[in-house]
């Protein structure tokens, strides 16, 4: 079953547009204005992520909702998790891909972190709501000794770690002029 949208509130729906259209490139193509079940009302809009009409993310704009003042837009705060828990990641297909948004990231003014996973390899800065993003290429296969490794960590109650990241670095921004 493919993905079609995964939606969150925005914290500030200006910033939000200029990072996902004008930093992350992708397409503002709808929105959705509607009353909100539990009171006031919100903008939902869609972002075309893929360049065709089959996968999108969406962001609420919420208004005059009861108890907005104590909304938290950042999901692993809001969940009270460590930083970075929560997050969405986004495929590329290469490594030259993947430096190209570090270096489109960094030119926006955006910290970058990166991480070699040995399987995966990823680069994560924050959103304007402070959420997670990711960029990600599979970088290795996957066996059957891996899925017997997942399958046990399902019941083990103990620490036992994966190997350590092939790679760990911190990107710092670039000044926006």
């Amino acid at each position: 079953m493919p993905y079609h949208h995964l939606a969150l509130a925005a914290k500030d729906m200006q910033a939000t547009h200029e990072f996902y259209e004008g930093v992350m490139g992708f397409e503002l193509v709808k929105v959705e204005v509607a009353p909100i079940m539990s009171g006031g009302w919100g903008k939902h809009f869609f972002y075309r992520i893929g360049g065709d009409d089959s996968c999108f993310i969406a962001f609420w704009e919420l208004h005059d909702g009861p108890g907005a003042e104590d909304y938290i837009f950042d999901l692993n705060k809001a969940a009270k998790l460590p930083p970075m828990t929560n997050h969405y990641a986004f495929s590329v297909s290469s490594d030259e891909e993947l430096t190209t948004w570090r270096k489109k990231w960094q030119a926006a003014g955006l910290a970058v972190f990166e991480i070699d996973h040995n399987w995966c390899k990823s680069i994560y800065t924050t959103d304007p709501s402070g959420n997670a993003v990711e960029f990600c290429l599979t970088s290795g296969d996957f066996t059957e000794a891996d899925r017997e490794r997942a399958i046990a960590a399902l019941s083990e109650t103990e620490f036992k770690p994966s190997p350590p990241p092939a790679k760990v670095k911190s990107w710092r921004p670039e000044p926006v002029s």
